[in-house]
């Protein structure tokens, strides 16, 4: 494997949690976010790409600062202040679950020569699993850190986690034992 070739993604972090269920989910999201934080920080280091893939929410604007400025009106605030995207970070909004289904993402890890996928965000027996399934049937390499998914109840994301690691044979691992590799670089030879 050839590691220059990894990419983080984020998915849905961007939210307002103001849904059935949401504030479920909301109390299962705030343990993952300093493992996702610091893995996010790990990316950068090594200049990998940092890629957020998040629900429009209706707007159907591509616009990070337009899904920003809906989910800081929402209970998750917080959360959304400390995972907000960076200038240099990638943002794709999809219509549904799926991170691919009506998005421009795998065009871009196609330009980025994107191989391996570490999957992150909400919820796991939804957004994770279907965005997962998707990158498994286009045949990325894909790993998840267990410290950075959730889902409103711990029976559904651990029901959500046996799935992906029976049908799609995903390895889940924390995240600090994730090896990011050597700087990526797209486009450039190595000798």
């Amino acid at each position: 494997m050839n590691d220059d070739k990894t990419a983080l993604l984020i998915v849905d972090l961007l939210n307002h949690f103001d849904f059935d269920g949401g504030e479920e989910l909301l109390e299962n999201t705030r343990p993952i976010i300093d493992p996702v934080l610091s893995l996010k920080r790990r990316f950068k280091e090594r200049d990998h790409p940092v890629i957020y893939v998040n629900d429009n929410f209706g707007l159907w604007h591509e616009s990070a600062e337009d899904v920003i400025t809906t989910c800081l009106k929402g209970v998750g605030k917080e959360i959304v202040e400390r995972v907000r995207p960076d200038d240099d970070d990638y943002f794709i909004v999809k219509p549904k679950h799926s991170g691919f289904f009506g998005t421009q993402l795998e065009i871009l890890l196609k330009q980025l020569r994107i191989e391996r996928l570490v999957l992150t965000g909400v919820a796991s027996d939804m957004c994770i699993l279907f965005t997962a399934n998707d990158a498994y049937m286009r045949e990325y390499e894909l790993i998840i850190p267990i410290d950075c998914i959730a889902a409103e109840t711990k029976e559904a994301n651990d029901h959500a986690v046996g799935i992906m690691k029976d049908a799609l044979s995903i390895p889940f691992t924390p995240s600090v034992e994730i090896e990011i590799g050597t700087p990526h670089h797209p486009g450039e030879k190595k000798d």
